[in-house]
């Protein structure tokens, strides 16, 4: 019954939504395509303000799409309650991001900090642009129709993808005020941590 009530909330935010997905696309579009790209949604504050806004928002469809396909289906969650269980998921996901912060905070340089924030809010603009390609990918697929296990695998591989080009771009953002050396630590220490803590947590625990 929460999973059915939570996608009616899902849609309906989309549609609420929508004009302002469009409205940011082509910016959100220029900062995929171009490492400046971001920088003019940095300096636009409505336009920043409204792309961290739907970022937000894409958490629910996240959980949602994390629930639906067990994409993330630890020892430690498995047989609790359905309810249980999606709520735990949501924890899953704000302790990532709450680790993300931390980090982001305890490796701020004291100098040339613009690019620093500029490559960390990079990643709300990409993982719009993942979850719009995911929901639409899912949609596709689910009207074929293919079976759950397709379907994951078509969202593993979106996933990896996606991540893969925001690394490159978040090291092309941070090389402008980095030397090589630098920028690899602070992509071991900002992106490979957190990660490597999320993928251990669902394959050990």
């Amino acid at each position: 019954m929460l999973f059915n009530i939570l996608v009616i909330v899902c849609v309906l935010l989309g549609v609420v939504l929508m004009k302002l997905f469009l409205q940011l696309f082509p910016y959100l579009a220029d900062s995929f395509l171009r490492v400046r790209g971001g920088a003019v949604l940095e300096n636009n504050l409505r336009l920043s303000r409204d792309r961290n806004f739907l970022a937000l928002a894409m958490l629910l469809p996240a959980v949602l799409l994390m629930y639906r396909y067990r994409l993330y289906d630890p020892v430690f969650l498995q047989g609790l309650p359905s309810n249980l269980y999606m709520l735990s998921l949501l924890g899953v996901l704000v302790a990532y991001l709450l680790i993300r912060f931390l980090l982001y905070q305890l490796l701020k340089p004291r100098r040339r900090f613009d690019f620093y924030r500029l490559a960390h809010r990079a990643g709300y603009t990409y993982f719009i642009l993942l979850m719009s390609l995911l929901l639409a990918t899912v949609g596709i697929l689910a009207l074929i129709p293919c079976n759950d296990l397709t379907i994951k695998r078509f969202i593993y591989t979106e996933v990896l993808v996606f991540y893969l080009f925001f690394l490159l771009r978040r090291a092309q953002i941070l090389s402008r005020s980095c030397n090589p050396l630098r920028t690899f630590l602070y992509l071991c220490g900002l992106e490979f941590l957190p990660t490597s803590l999320l993928v251990l947590s669902a394959v050990r625990l």
